[in-house]
């Protein structure tokens, strides 16, 4: 097992370099100068942003500003507005060197805010995570069980309907629905910034009921499509049949045999989903006005500001790199059968 993820961390290093170099030519290309839209002051003038560009890296050929963000490079932030912040000197260094570098805009380590922002992310996307695979497989197994019946139908209708409709439009719906006319539930944040006192888990369960139903239902419907399909096709095997013969109860076969086998497949869709938490919770933070890992990125394009879209990439692909290594690791154990040479 330890030679097996030792050799996959290996293989993971290329594709990691190489994500990282995708997403970065991929933000140069984008349109605006992060300098215009944090230069946008009286006290600015054309030379003090030309120092600034050049004293970032911003002036350079786009290699070398990934050489830059990779390694790191001796920096100072220019005072740019007269109010004597960002004058101290400091060393700017790279991610090989732990280091994200820091937000051109709010000036501030790129680490400190993600930091700040992915426990929501993490409250919100697991939360999410749990609900869609509880039902998905509850969906799936009732499906099989129910096999052309009205049932069956329903629920594959459910799982069209789940993979067709976007999020964010699903998202206002709700809104407007149960937090807008029917006032049951809040419409957005956390938590209700006018109440006094610690947490409150039911306050915090209000506020997640929303957003993490939307952002489960592409995985409720993906999840009980393909266990529907897993658990039809086990219940065709040899070994189902024997069971019946042998007289065991249809509970027993169902659950010991069938059920446990069907599930192998997909739990190895646990890992990517785990490392897919953040790109799926972009849109849904901004609709429900999340404070988490999602809305900081949207800004930080807006912004402009590269080093936080960058971080925020490097953290995406760290959760999915060892997301796919648990789902190997759930193969193994959920099928002993299976060695991992």
């Amino acid at each position: 097992m330890f030679k097996y993820i030792q050799r996959r961390l290996l293989q993971a290093i290329p594709t990691f370099f190489g994500v990282t170099i995708l997403s970065f030519l991929i933000i140069l290309s984008a349109p605006g100068d992060p300098i215009q839209l944090i230069t946008f002051s009286p006290n600015s003038d054309p030379e003090t942003a030309e120092a600034m560009r050049r004293q970032l890296g911003l002036d350079q050929p786009p290699h070398i500003q990934y050489l830059y963000w990779l390694i790191g490079n001796d920096w100072t932030m220019i005072d740019i507005d007269g109010d004597g912040v960002g004058e101290t000197p400091g060393d700017r260094y790279g991610l090989l060197r732990g280091d994200l570098g820091d937000s051109i805009k709010q000036k501030t380590p790129v680490m400190e805010l993600i930091a700040q922002r992915i426990p929501a992310t993490l409250r919100l996307g697991v939360s999410a995570l749990i609900l869609g695979y509880v039902v998905g497989v509850t969906l799936g197994v009732l499906a099989a069980v129910f096999h052309r019946t009205p049932v069956d139908q329903v629920i594959r209708i459910i799982s069209v309907i789940g993979n067709a409709v976007p999020a964010f439009w699903l998202g206002l719906l709700l809104i407007i629905i149960f937090g807008v006319q029917l006032k049951w539930l809040p419409i957005s944040g956390m938590e209700d910034i006018t109440r006094r006192g610690g947490f409150d888990l039911g306050e915090a369960i209000r506020h997640m009921i929303l957003p993490v139903s939307v952002l489960s239902l592409n995985t409720i419907a993906f999840i009980s499509r393909f266990t529907r399909t897993q658990v039809l096709e086990i219940l065709q095997q040899d070994y189902i049949r024997t069971a019946h013969a042998k007289g065991l109860q249809t509970r027993v076969v169902w659950v010991r045999h069938a059920l446990k086998n069907s599930l192998i497949p997909v739990a190895t869709f646990l890992g990517p989903s785990i490392g897919t938490l953040l790109a799926g919770s972009v849109i849904i933070e901004q609709v429900f006005q999340w404070p988490g890992m999602g809305k900081l990125i949207i800004d930080a394009v807006f912004q402009r500001d590269y080093p936080i879209v960058m971080g925020s990439v490097v953290i995406a692909s760290v959760m999915f790199i060892i997301g796919v290594l648990i789902s190997d690791m759930l193969y193994v154990i959920l099928d002993p059968r299976i060695r991992l040479e």
